[in-house]
C-alpha cells in the first residue's frame, strides 16, 4: 500500500512520519507546495518550520510535484488531505481534476466552511459534482484527540476514522494503526466532523475562563455544558449524539480545552488578557480552527433551531461585539432550566 499526504504542516508531517515508520521505504509521500520547504526537510530530515527538533523517518519520500504525488496512487492506496479547512475545497478540486481512477480520500482538517457552514464531507461532495468527471471516490474523516508534536514523537494516541466505506476505514487502519497509535472506525461522519469543529470553539471558551482565573469549577461547567451543545447540534444535523461521548467528541474536547499545546485554548487565554484577536493570531503562527469556524457553527445551529449559548457568546467575543468578561457575565445570567432539556 502507498500513502500520499497533501500538506506538510505540523499535522501532515506528523501523520506522514507515523505511516512511514511502518510501511516500506518510499511507500509514504509527503507533498508540499513550497519547494523551499521540501529542500529544507531533505537537507535536515526535519520540518524545522512546524516540527523543529523532531527527526523524520528516512523512508519518507518528499514531493513538490502535485500531479506526481497524486497520480502515483492506485485504487487500493490512500490519499490524505492535510491542509486546513480553508484549503480543502481548492485541494479537492485539483485532485479530482487530475484523478485517473477512483481514489480513497481522507482528510485531517476540523471545522466548517466559513461562508457556507458546510461540513468537510459536504465540501468534498460539492467538488465531486463539479469536478468528479464520473469517478466515484471513497472518502472519510480522520479525527480525534491529538497534538501533532506528540504524534511525531511517537507517543500514544487514539483516533477515529469515519466513513460509509468499510474498505476505506480498513485502509486508514492499515496505514496508521501501528506502534503507539490506535485507529477506531465509525460510520458517523456527521458526528465525527461536528465534534471536531465544536470542540475548538469550546476550547477558546475554556481558555478564556482559565485566563480570567475563574477556577476549575468553571472549566468543568464549560466543558460539560459545551458537550451538551455539541450533542444537540449533532443530533439535529443527522448524526449520532453518542458519537460525542467518544474520541472525536469528549476526548478531543478534553485535550483541546486543557492541553498547553492547544492553539484554540491559547487564543482564549490571550483574549482573556485583553489582547486584540488579530495580534493573537499573528503571534500564534498556526491556524486556530475554532476562530475560523465559530460563526459557521453558530449559523448552522440557528438554521437547525439548536440553542448553543456558549458558541454564540464566543462568536460575539471573536467579532469584537463583547469582551471576554462580558461574555461570562451573560452566560452566568441565563435563567435556570432542567439539565437534560432538549434545547
Amino acid at each position: 500500500m502507498r500513502v500520499t499526504l497533501l500538506g506538510a504542516g505540523a499535522w501532515g508531517t506528523a501523520m506522514a512520519a507515523q505511516a512511514a515508520r511502518h510501511l516500506p521505504k518510499g511507500a509514504v509521500c509527503l507533498w508540499s507546495r513550497s519547494k523551499d520547504q521540501i529542500d529544507q526537510i531533505q537537507a535536515t530530515q526535519q520540518n524545522q518550520q512546524y516540527l523543529p527538533e523532531i527527526s523524520l523517518p528516512s523512508g519518507l519520500r518528499l514531493e513538490f510535484d502535485f500531479e506526481r504525488a497524486v497520480q502515483q496512487l492506485d485504487s487500493t492506496d490512500l490519499l490524505v488531505i492535510a491542509t486546513p479547512m480553508s484549503g480543502l475545497s481548492e485541494i479537492m478540486a485539483h485532485v479530482l481534476q487530475i484523478a485517473k481512477h477512483p481514489l480513497n480520500i481522507v482528510w485531517l482538517c476540523k471545522g466548517l466552511e466559513p461562508k457556507t457552514s458546510l461540513l468537510p464531507h459536504q465540501v468534498v461532495e460539492r467538488e465531486q459534482i463539479k469536478h468528479g468527471r464520473g469517478l466515484t471516490h471513497s472518502y472519510g474523516a480522520l479525527s480525534g484527540p491529538s497534538f501533532a508534536k506528540e504524534v511525531a514523537q511517537g507517543l500514544p494516541c487514539a483516533l477515529t476514522v469515519a466513513s460509509k466505506s468499510d474498505a476505506l476505514c480498513q485502509g486508514v487502519q492499515a496505514a496508521f494503526h501501528h506502534g503507539n497509535m490506535r485507529i477506531y472506525a465509525s460510520d458517523d461522519l456527521i458526528g465525527v466532523e461536528l465534534g471536531g469543529a465544536v470542540k475548538n470553539i469550546l476550547a477558546i471558551a475554556a481558555g478564556i475562563g482559565d485566563g480570567l482565573g475563574l477556577g476549575l469549577n468553571a472549566r468543568a461547567a464549560v466543558l460539560t455544558r459545551g458537550l451538551a451543545e455539541m450533542m444537540r447540534l449533532v443530533k439535529a444535523a443527522g448524526g449520532k449524539p453518542e458519537t460525542c461521548m467518544g474520541l472525536t467528541g469528549v476526548g478531543d474536547l478534553i485535550l483541546t480545552a486543557t492541553g498547553d499545546l492547544s492553539r484554540n485554548r491559547r487564543v482564549g487565554l490571550a483574549l482573556a488578557a485583553g489582547e486584540p484577536l488579530q495580534a493573537v493570531l499573528a503571534n500564534l503562527g498556526h491556524v486556530a480552527e475554532g476562530v475560523l469556524c465559530a460563526s459557521a457553527v453558530a449559523d448552522l445551529a440557528k438554521r437547525l433551531g439548536v440553542d448553543m449559548p456558549i458558541t454564540s457568546n464566543m462568536c460575539e467575543v471573536l467579532s469584537g461585539q463583547t469582551t471576554a468578561k462580558q461574555a461570562v457575565q451573560k452566560l452566568m445570567g441565563r435563567g435556570p432550566k432542567p439539565e437534560n432539556e432538549a434545547r
